[in-house]
């Protein structure tokens, strides 16, 4: 007898809209709702928050997304799976339980997944000579960077979600697992499955991936994006999962966007390396076995995955502290807007000279020219264009000499060509770089702690 299990996905990114998640858990009929607040810089703002404040770290729209839906989710029976604990899934949890519990919302269950967070042992794997070589890169050393490094996350797999659902959880908080393990770990808990299928945790890896980044498979994104009908009001993505590894990827009736083939490929082959060889913390997935087809209107099945085991390697990521960002953008006007631009760059130029600025790198684009293309972009072959942007970005090793550029944006208020605009001046920020490398997965271990509110 197959087992069909309903998943939702509730957000993409850490600010995506409320409004989809809920209607969704309203009508969806959902078993679980997953949300994906996390991307590859959010862990190191989140360890800054969190060293400012120890009670702190975890992405703040998991606040007011679990503590509002919750209710709704528990009438409803669906359990609400969410990675928002970011750098201190612990506080988020507790802070969730707290406001339920002052709402009149008592015993709700959450699962707090961690196990993902190295910093602690970090001089004691270098102690022990594991290699954390940048995969990047190819370089090995990062002693030289120990000092500004802020964040070690390992991206874990589905075990500890597992085991939260299996003890009940109405809402499992997790800090850095991988996207798809939101819904592996659903998936695999509800079938009374392990990791001796790989081509079942190929299939629950495959369906994850295509609804882990929410409108980004119902229309978000498209290269078709003038096709996609209503996108103010887009449906989030449901994943039917059958016990025989198929799933059916569809909407809401009557909500904006689109599921079809192409938007469900769009996303298939979104964020990835080789397509045989997509390794997740929990298998690996073939991402060329799968066969799309549309079976109704926004209805699409996915049959035929394929896999192997988990990886013994698994992703581990460091970000540290790479100095600080001094930027501006002024804005010119029709006539000669471009050539008013490049003046603006000669003028830039000199302040920096003159004000003795000590830059890493400094680098002008022209806004409506090469912001986005950079060199590939040709240059425009008359002067005509209505408006043009400039914009300058300049790293330098402290707040103090990033701050000299906006000083300088500035200047060009009177000294720059006539018709300059501007908004308001940038704020010096610090710059944050990664270092992403591999740890063998025996390294590391997943823990779940319930609490209630």
């Amino acid at each position: 007898m197959s087992t069909t299990i309903r998943l939702g996905a509730g957000g993409g990114f850490w600010g995506d809209a409320y409004d989809p998640a809920e209607e969704l858990l309203r009508q969806g009929e959902l078993d679980f709702m997953c949300f994906d607040f996390l991307a590859e810089l959010t862990m190191a703002i989140l360890h800054r928050q969190k060293k400012r404040n120890p009670d702190a770290g975890y992405v703040a729209d998991v606040l007011p997304f679990m503590t509002s839906l919750a209710p709704l989710a528990r009438d409803r029976g669906t359990c609400l799976v969410s990675n928002g604990g970011g750098a201190n899934p612990l506080a988020a949890g507790r802070v969730i339980a707290d406001a339920l519990g002052r709402a009149g919302n008592h015993g709700v269950k959450i699962g707090v997944v961690a196990g993902d967070d190295l910093m602690h042992r970090l001089d004691g794997l270098i102690a022990q000579g594991v290699p954390l070589v940048n995969t990047a890169t190819g370089e090995g050393d990062l002693r030289p960077l120990r000092d500004r490094i802020l964040c070690v996350n390992v991206y874990a797999g589905a075990e500890g979600i597992m085991q939260a659902v299996q003890g009940g959880a109405d809402i499992v908080v997790t800090g850095r697992v991988a996207d798809s393990a939101l819904f592996v770990g659903p998936i695999l808990q509800r079938l009374g499955k392990g990791y001796d299928d790989p081509d079942l945790v190929a299939a629950a890896i495959t369906a994850g991936h295509i609804a882990e980044c929410a409108a980004g498979c119902t229309g978000g994104m498209s290269s078709r994006f003038d096709e996609m009908p209503h996108m103010g009001r887009v449906g989030f993505p449901i994943i039917e999962f059958e016990s025989d590894g198929s799933a059916v990827v569809t909407k809401l009736r009557g909500t904006g966007g689109r599921v079809d083939e192409f938007t469900v490929k769009e996303h298939l082959v979104y964020e990835i390396g080789d397509p045989r060889s997509y390794a997740a913390p929990d298998g690996i997935a073939d991402f060329t076995a799968p066969r799309l087809r549309e079976i109704a209107p926004d209805r699409v099945r996915v049959s035929g995955c394929k896999g192997a085991g988990r990886p013994g390697q698994l992703k581990l990521l460091i970000g540290y502290a790479d100095g600080w960002i001094g930027e501006g953008l002024m804005l010119f006007p029709w006539p000669r807007a471009l050539e008013r631009a490049r003046k603006a760059e000669q003028t830039l130029s000199e302040r920096f000279e003159r004000m003795g600025l000590a830059a890493e790198d400094v680098l002008f684009s022209y806004v409506g020219v090469n912001t986005l293309h950079g060199p590939a972009a040709p240059w425009p072959a008359a002067d005509d264009m209505s408006e043009v942007g400039l914009r300058v970005a300049v790293r330098t090793h402290t707040q103090e000499e990033a701050e000299k550029v906006r000083r300088a944006c500035t200047h060009l208020w009177i000294m720059g060509p006539g018709g300059t605009s501007f908004g308001a001046p940038f704020k010096a920020r610090p710059a944050v770089s990664l270092w992403p490398t591999t740890i063998a997965r025996e390294l590391v271990e997943s823990t779940m702690e319930m609490i209630e509110s």
